[in-house]
């Protein structure tokens, strides 16, 4: 009371204290000023990003939130999982609402850091989760540099409304829990979809024989896809139909209702029998799949006659789309349909594919043969979304113009772009980055409603791999033309890995697919190429001789090329191997995705070693160095043991490698690796037919033979 009485009757000088006093006072309850500003780099790219300054949040003061009643705290990551509600704004670190009238698309938002509380406002319930996710990014990077929050205001939203990854599972499965962490993933990234490729890795209950042994049951299925709403992400079904039904009619139940009674490929699509199959498994998969508003029916690459019915390809192919379509709209889903074959039998196919054809032969062909799509116009489905896919050229003339043609006649199209083909090991192409943003950019350029980012299960590389073309995925359908993609690598390493990551010394991905690419046929004879290997009738044949220890250097000679390319190639191996090695120790984050790498440069390495010691030894002319060379080219069988076995123990902890015990494989009419076998050899056909002659030679004549 003195103090204040002092105040009170002191006067200007009173007045001054009291004022420094409560200075003081004000000062000691906040934190100082930070030092350092930091670096922030989020992904997707927002729309727009101002930075005013420093806040006074470290990664770590963000502990309470408020939402008004009514509003769902949505789900958040790792570093948010342990907030608590505060009893009123004032009190809370974060504070969030729902306001219809934001001035942004559908699932945007605006956020502010401010001093010392964030602020969070979503145009629905996706954009406020949104938000979160970029809270999250912002605390992320906060945390790896030690520094605090940034006072900042973001104003975002995507430019496609559909942003799904294809989730091809037909060839093998990931253990369940591995699932739900990419789900985790995807959507802090903003991706809002996933078409799942199923195949028979559903346990259909309607057709249980055409389910596998691993599939998951539908009820595990479901937890998936509410788990995956949650996070706004829409899980929708493709159940292949028409063609690519091998998994189906390769069943002894089912080969009655072939196409072709050799042929495991497609239905007769003039049997009624057919749509009883499929609508069966298409029932099953929208049951699985609850919260999807589609129905991929795939419907590519086939051409059907029909039994000898004398109808057209087109004829028969309309007539299938017709039915499945009526059928998925009376099940409340909307059919996506892969437009190539009506396209084809059309005539206009190849200018879709071929950037070297000039618009004006492009005008020809389609002013020569659009009369055989007008003569059927009437019979194309308007229920349907006609999915144009384009992996290589997308910004061609020839895709374009077909794109146009479908939306001038008053049809729905949707792209789809290719972040994983026919690549071994690993994807290549940079990730095939530039297509990637060329349609994600023609996508918004037209207005579309979105983009499917296949990933293709062909050649089964590991499922890790795939994420920096998903994360070039996510950038360009959200944010459009923001970063050029050489911008992007680096922003991919830090988000992936950690900040230190970012920096070039690190970049290895790219320098790692030359050596991936030459090692799918570095130990094959010429003309062989691994896709085939499983189909020669004598395998052993299809893989190099060894050399002739009669015929010094010839082997060399013969092979000089291969050989200069895999020296060249195993010394970016090694560089490889030590720039893996440097972010394994400077990760802080998704070290397994770099262990996966690592294993991968393994292989390839000792692929290109082994050419390297077969080499060696045809070289020698001395008894003894030529006895250490041949020592060496016989311990390779047991090297190779060993490498395997350290790939399958990674790749194990994430994937089932085997397929169960009595899967009936198919005819695998496209010669998809990972369809060559049950269990994981198909990864390692080539070395295995290799060492297996090596330790002939070797173990039971006790050296290499003279014309082996």
């Amino acid at each position: 009371m003195k103090n204040v009485k002092l105040f009170q009757t002191s006067g200007y000088r009173g007045i001054q204290s009291m004022l420094l006093l409560w200075g003081f006072i004000v000062l000691a309850s906040c934190r100082p000023l930070p030092e350092k500003s930091g670096d922030f780099q989020l992904l997707p790219s927002p729309q727009q990003f101002e930075i005013r300054g420093v806040s006074r949040l470290g990664s770590d003061d963000v502990k309470s939130y408020y939402l008004p009643d009514g509003v769902d705290l949505p789900v958040r990551g790792e570093r948010l999982q342990g907030l608590q509600p505060a009893g009123s704004p004032d009190q809370a670190q974060v504070v969030g609402r729902i306001d219809a009238s934001l001035d942004v698309k559908a699932e945007g938002y605006a956020l502010e850091i401010g001093d010392q509380q964030v602020k969070i406002t979503g145009k629905d319930p996706a954009g406020l989760l949104y938000g979160f996710m970029t809270l999250e990014q912002l605390m992320e990077d906060a945390a790896d540099q030690g520094v605090n929050l940034p006072q900042c205001t973001i104003r975002d939203f995507p430019e496609l409304a559909y942003r799904a990854i294809h989730l091809d599972i037909k060839h093998h499965r990931e253990k369940t829990d591995y699932y739900y962490r990419l789900m985790d993933r995807l959507a802090g990234y903003k991706v809002n979809a996933v078409i799942a490729e199923v195949e028979d890795k559903i346990g259909y209950e309607l057709q249980p024989e055409v389910a596998s042994a691993d599939a998951m049951p539908i009820d595990e299925w479901v937890k998936l896809s509410d788990y995956a709403m949650a996070r706004n992400i829409e899980i929708s079904p493709l159940v292949q139909g028409l063609g690519h039904a091998s998994f189906i009619l390769k069943h002894d139940k089912y080969k009655d209702l072939r196409d072709d009674p050799a042929s495991d490929w497609a239905f007769n699509p003039l049997d009624p029998r057919t749509y009883d199959v499929q609508f069966d498994l298409y029932r099953d998969a929208i049951r699985a799949t609850p919260h999807g508003k589609y129905l991929h029916i795939g419907g590519d690459e086939v051409q059907t006659t029909g039994r000898g019915s004398g109808k057209s390809a087109l004829e028969l192919q309309l007539i299938w789309l017709n039915k499945v379509c009526r059928f998925a709209e009376e099940q409340g889903r909307t059919p996506i349909f892969w437009d190539d074959m009506p396209l084809k039998f059309a005539g206009v196919y190849r200018p879709m594919f071929d950037p070297d054809i000039s618009r004006e032969a492009v005008d020809s062909i389609w002013a020569a043969n659009e009369k055989n799509l007008l003569e059927f116009i009437d019979q194309f489905p308007k229920n349907c979304i006609y999915m144009r896919w384009n992996y290589s050229d997308p910004g061609t003339y020839g895709n374009l113009k077909a794109m146009d043609w479908f939306t001038a006649n008053g049809f729905r199209v949707m792209g789809a772009t290719a972040g994983q083909t026919r690549w071994v090991l690993m994807p290549q192409n940079e990730s095939n980055m530039e297509n990637i943003r060329s349609f994600a950019l023609s996508s918004i350029d037209k207005g579309l409603n979105g983009l499917l980012l296949t990933l293709w299960d062909d050649d089964s590389p590991h499922f890790e791999l795939y994420m920096r073309g998903i994360m070039a995925f996510a950038e360009y359908a959200w944010a459009g033309d923001k970063r050029p993609i050489d911008a992007l690598k680096p922003v991919y390493r830090r988000r992936a890995f950690g900040p230190a990551l970012a920096e070039a010394q690190y970049a290895f991905i790219d320098s790692l697919e030359t050596p991936v690419a030459y090692w799918k046929n570095a130990l094959l004879a010429d003309g062989s190429n691994r896709n085939n290997l499983a189909k020669m009738e004598v395998p052993g044949t299809a893989v190099i001789d060894l050399p002739d220890p009669a015929k010094k250097g010839e082997w060399s000679a013969r092979n000089a090329e291969r050989l200069n390319r895999a020296k060249a190639l195993l010394g970016t191996c090694d560089s490889i191997a030590v720039r893996i090695q440097a972010s394994r120790g400077k990760a802080v984050r998704n070290a397994y995705t770099l262990e996966v790498y690592e294993q991968v440069n393994e292989m390839v390495r000792f692929s290109l070693e082994t050419l390297v010691a077969l080499e060696n030894y045809d070289l020698q002319t001395e008894a003894a160095p030529k006895g250490e060379a041949l020592k060496k080219i016989a311990g390779l069988p047991e090297k190779f043991a060993g490498v395997r076995s350290r790939l399958e123990a990674v790749y194990g902890q994430t994937r089932l490698l085997n397929k169960p015990e009595g899967y009936l494989l198919d005819q695998d009419h496209h010669r998809h690796l990972a369809n060559q076998s049950r269990s994981f050899d198909w990864q390692f056909l080539p070395e295995m037919l290799l060492m297996e002659k090596i330790a002939a030679e070797t173990g039971e004549k006790g050296g290499l033979s003279p014309g082996n």
